[in-house]
């Protein structure tokens, strides 16, 4: 068994990891940023050790640093949670070289399954049939017009190496494919450290389910049953379910026995997930993600397996103990994503800042993975889920029912969040009868009259409390504990602080409709769109903002001629900062 465990990840998912790992006697290593310092899976690990920097490629994607950390706390393996580095076969090799076991699959399985390009080849090998697309690498937008004239609009840009519905754009048009084609590469690059893009065929009204595929060193590969997230905005997932509703066990038999075909068809080794799209009776392999899934713990109520536990304990050459025909999924679960979002008017805007309060529901059938407490900061930097909300009923109405009530306990202060867009989902006509699809949250659902807002934060009263203040020696995280006064903070806690310096000349403006085009919120400017002496109109582009990995396009209020603009790509801006003047 693995004695020592490294988890090169942050927030829920790294708690998720340490907390399995406690219960299985296995010591847990947490690294951290500057910004996350203080944060959950930091206070929770029996271990901890700067990275440094702030941004993820400056921590969290650093390889030397890990690496570094791996050799000075002796860690016998490594669980890339997922995002940052779970899909990146270079990592994986980098911790195996070393003698250090990668808790997922093997670097091989990773390179065919984690280029979501060579998967799609090896589906095929495998015979399971994908969505129509490019087998390689966009080079320029102008393939993505030649696609889209072939198989018609509207067409996907997708990350050739991730997942979650990052980097991926729908191209409408060819006026549109040059832009969706850069934005696309951007975020790529930003997430998962590679900017490769490919193009497929979008579909018009397809539901996303997905199969939960488990397997061991010794050739046994098993399905576990499906999952159903097709509640989406931008692409990602909002709620998920299991099993899917309104979904034939035909299909379902043929889904998973497909999902175990494209598994072996690359080694597969370790816990992980074959997407589909699913439309009129017939499914499209989508892509394989090498790794665990955020909405893994909806599979986790209905079986009754703990995946991490079975991803350590495959990692340390352990067999599978059952088969096939003894899965058993019992009742049905939902997971919402609490996200750090405003969704007012639908718009699901980035929302930064600290959580002053955090009730966290419970009872029968709840549970709450979350990455940040009360009084812990969601910081641009990084992806913006603060937690996962899981229910368990013994079938799907009353799980659905159970989830509503698990919203109303639930109260988060400081930042806005999707909870209110949720229950718009929930219960909605066609969210109870499953007839939704991928595209049904931002073409059907009317968000125009929900309103949501961050409440401030709280001060505290008069008393003795007990502080943890934290140090670092030779880099490694130390916490002692004082009793003060109340009300007095002691050591100032991280905050999310600007990369660069904010330029002077940023002036702190609430936009007013009319010359003045502000930003609405904290983030990086990667793209000016406009140039000075530019005639644009209402609408028109202006800069291209990036909060919490996704780029936020800030458009002009009136029409005019650019007068002035005030920042230029990379720089830092805080909410209400000008960006640029129109005359």
């Amino acid at each position: 068994m693995l004695k020592k465990v490294l988890i090169a990840n942050r927030g829920e998912i790294a708690v998720r990891i340490i907390r399995t790992c406690r219960e299985m006697g296995i010591s847990t290593v947490a690294v951290y940023s500057e910004l996350d310092r203080n944060a959950l899976h930091v206070r929770l690990a029996d271990e901890a050790y700067a990275l440094g920097g702030q941004s993820a490629a400056e921590s969290y994607l650093n390889t030397a640093a890990i690496l570094d950390v791996i050799e000075r706390c002796g860690a016998d393996a490594v669980h890339p949670g997922y995002g940052f580095y779970s899909e990146n076969t270079d990592f994986a090799r980098s911790i195996t070289s070393r003698g250090v076991t990668f808790v997922g699959p093997p670097p091989e399985a990773i390179e065919i399954m984690g280029d979501k390009i060579s998967s799609r080849i090896a589906a095929e090998e495998a015979g399971v049939a994908g969505v129509p697309g490019r087998n390689r690498p966009l080079e320029h937008a102008l393939e993505v017009v030649a696609f889209a004239e072939e198989f018609g609009w509207p067409v996907a840009i997708k990350a050739a190496y991730g997942g979650g519905g990052r980097g991926m754009k729908v191209v409408t048009g060819p006026d549109d494919a040059h832009a969706a084609f850069e934005s696309a590469q951007r975020e790529a690059l930003s997430y998962f450290g590679r900017p490769e893009c490919y193009v497929e065929r979008y579909l018009t009204w397809p539901r996303h389910i997905e199969m939960q595929v488990l397997a061991d060193a010794a050739g046994h590969t098993l399905w576990l049953g499906e999952r159903d997230c097709s509640a989406q905005r931008r692409h990602q997932k909002l709620i998920e379910e299991s099993p899917a509703a309104n979904f034939p066990d035909a299909v379902r038999q043929a889904m998973g026995e497909a999902a175990v075909k494209v598994a072996r068809a690359c080694g597969y080794v370790n816990a992980g997930t074959v997407e589909f799209l699913y439309q009129d009776d017939e499914f499209f392999f989508l892509e394989m993600n090498t790794r665990l899934q955020v909405e893994h713990p909806v599979t986790e109520l209905v079986t009754g397996l703990d995946l991490v536990e079975w991803q350590l304990r495959i990692a340390a050459g352990e067999e599978l103990d059952f088969t096939q025909d003894e899965i058993s999924r019992t009742g049905h679960a939902i997971e919402v994503r609490i996200n750090a979002e405003d969704p007012s008017g639908g718009k699901f805007a980035p929302s930064m800042g600290t959580l002053s309060r955090f009730d966290q529901p419970s009872g029968p059938g709840v549970r709450l993975d979350a990455g940040y407490g009360a009084g812990d900061t969601v910081s641009q930097y990084y992806d913006n889920l603060i937690a996962k909300l899981i229910v368990w009923g013994p079938d799907r109405e009353r799980a659905r029912r159970r989830m509503l009530r698990a919203i109303e306990e639930t109260c988060i202060e400081g930042v806005a969040t999707t909870l209110d867009a949720d229950v718009v989902i929930l219960t909605s006509e066609d969210f109870v009868e499953g007839t939704h699809s991928t595209k049904w949250v931002e073409e059907v659902l009317d968000f125009s009259d929900l309103k949501t807002s961050a409440a401030p934060v709280v001060s505290a009263g008069a008393g003795e409390v007990r502080k943890d203040v934290t140090a670092e020696v030779d880099g490694r995280r130390i916490t002692v504990s004082l009793w003060i006064p109340e009300g007095n903070d002691g050591p100032p806690r991280a905050t999310s602080t600007a990369a660069k310096p904010r330029r002077q000349h940023h002036a702190g403006v609430l936009g007013s409709g009319s010359n003045l085009v502000t930003v609405p919120m904290q983030g990086t400017i990667v793209k000016v769109s406009v140039e000075v002496g530019q005639a644009i109109e209402v609408g028109e582009t202006v800069v291209i903002l990036e909060a919490m990995k996704m780029e936020n396009s800030v458009a002009a209020e009136k029409s005019g001629v650019v007068k002035s603009i005030r920042v230029t790509s990379g720089d830092s801006v805080g909410a209400g900062d000008v960006v640029a003047e129109i005359e």
